[in-house]
């Protein structure tokens, strides 16, 4: 039987936009996200993909709605406890790769995992071990400075992974790369996501991608489709 790692009911959220008034931007969402299942979220600019990202990431509080991750309501949740959720339970990768710039590819993949008291032996060999699937082997001792847009971007997904999280949110992951990198990123993202059988919602704008994953929502109205 399949198994709900995130569950968004009735997700709305109101902007207030000066003298525009109050825009509606998520009007009743509903999402539920399976254990190993890659989901497409595909909407224009502006629609609200990135509010709903947030609030399934705790970054963000709904107006109304309840988020569930791992069978946890986690809605009310405080401060302490939306921190630790989202340390356990949730990766994150984006546009840009938001790598620490002193560090190299390896270091940056470590400290998350040294942060959780995972032991700097056994948080380095799991660090070669997800850059070398990436197909980084050979630049793990690289600053991010050093390394292409596409070499980034992988220690990025590497990075979001280093905690086995139960969902990976990525928002446009590949949105700024040329075509060709775009697919190799991707392909490595899915081949790493489908070996560790975590669940995935990705936002994306490119068709394509979007034809690669299990099934595909967009946002119409505020409400998922």
């Amino acid at each position: 039987m399949s198994e709900a790692v995130l569950r968004l009911q009735g997700i709305e959220k109101v902007y207030k936009r000066g003298e525009a008034g109050e825009v509606a931007v998520l009007q009743g969402a509903d999402l539920v996200l399976q254990k190993g299942e890659v989901v497409a979220l595909v909407a224009p600019s502006g629609s609200g993909k990135s509010t709903l990202l947030h609030i399934a990431g705790l970054l963000d509080t709904p107006d109304a709605g309840t988020v569930e991750i791992a069978g946890e309501d986690v809605t009310g949740a405080g401060d302490r406890q939306r921190t630790l959720v989202r340390r356990r339970d949730l990766g994150f990768v984006y546009q840009f790769h938001h790598l620490l710039p002193e560090f190299t590819a390896l270091e940056n993949i470590v400290l998350p995992q040294l942060a959780e008291g995972v032991r700097e032996k056994d948080a380095k060999l799991h660090a070669e071990k997800l850059l070398d699937h990436m197909g980084l082997a050979g630049r793990m001792e690289h600053r991010p400075g050093a390394l292409s847009g596409g070499e980034q971007q992988r220690v990025a997904i590497a990075r979001a992974l280093a905690n086995g999280p139960k969902v990976l949110l990525a928002d446009e992951p590949t949105g700024n790369l040329d075509p060709a990198t775009s697919d190799r990123v991707f392909a490595a993202l899915m081949d790493l996501v489908r070996e560790t059988g975590l669940a995935a919602l990705i936002a994306t704008h490119n068709p394509d991608l979007a034809a690669k994953m299990d099934r595909t929502v967009t946002l119409d109205g505020g409400q998922l489709r």
